[in-house]
């Protein structure tokens, strides 16, 4: 794959992938980190990429690579020498509703996309891809290299862990 193609990608597929990354971190400035690591390590290995063969799942795959060394890199420096984690929390929302329903509506996202968080990575990461990044479950297969199969019981996992998760909090 030339250049043109890979830009020609990156254009198709940047809002996804950067939604993708946004799910995987939680944190603008880990999502631009990431963003920006997985272009590169796609400009890398752009001679191996086959426009043929789903070029927005082989992003997402580098992006699932990356994150995993990432966290692997921070709980080897937690332990060396733990640092606290800050969290962004103000979350504006434009919107036509009445601040009730968009106040109600903002604690619902906020409390799945908790629930999703605290998932393991083998449950969250083809949940993400799945819901965010829109990907079919042959598509997940492949990027992932496991059977389709076991990506159908994972998203089956993950939404039963959600769902018994959020009744908990609901009550």
């Amino acid at each position: 794959m030339d250049i043109e193609e890979l830009n020609d990608l990156i254009e198709r597929h940047g809002k996804a992938l950067y939604g993708f990354c946004l799910r995987l971190t939680s944190n603008r400035a880990d999502t631009d980190d990431l963003y920006q690591e997985t272009l590169l390590k796609a400009i890398e290995t752009r001679k191996k990429m086959d426009g043929n063969r789903n070029p927005k799942a082989f992003l997402l795959s580098v992006a699932v690579g990356l994150r995993k060394n990432q966290r692997r890199k921070f709980a080897w420096r937690q332990r060396i020498a733990p640092t606290a984690e800050y969290s962004d929390e103000y979350n504006a929302i434009f919107t036509d509703e009445s601040p009730e329903d968009a106040l109600l509506s903002s604690e619902r996202r906020r409390q799945i996309q908790e629930a999703a968080d605290r998932l393991q990575d083998k449950l969250k990461i083809p949940l993400y891809m799945y819901y965010t990044a829109e990907l079919s479950i042959e598509e997940i297969a492949s990027a992932l290299r496991i059977p389709s199969g076991t990506v159908k019981k994972r998203l089956y996992q993950a939404r039963q862990a959600m769902k018994k998760e959020l009744e908990v909090e609901s009550l």
